[in-house]
């Protein structure tokens, strides 16, 4: 048992850590001016209240989360 733990964890660790990088990657990035002022045109006031809140990385992210969301329902695919 002991030399399974030793075999698979360094595998799963990697993979985690992959997992991680690509959850982190859009927190990394930065806002555009572009961005910004398209957020202010178009922020829903929980997304207003978030940015006083948690600050401008938290509120652009959950902006384009919802963005995303958008844009999925209004492609729907085709059958």
């Amino acid at each position: 048992m002991v030399a399974l733990s030793v075999i698979l964890f360094p595998p799963l660790l990697i993979a985690f850590l992959l997992v991680m990088e690509r959850v982190e990657e859009p927190l990394r990035r930065p806002a555009s001016s572009r961005e910004v002022s398209e957020f202010l045109d178009t922020a829903t006031p929980g997304e207003v209240d978030t940015l006083a809140t948690s600050g401008v990385r938290r509120a652009l992210f959950r902006w384009r989360r919802r963005r995303h969301r958008g844009r999925r329902s209004q492609n729907p695919p085709l059958v």
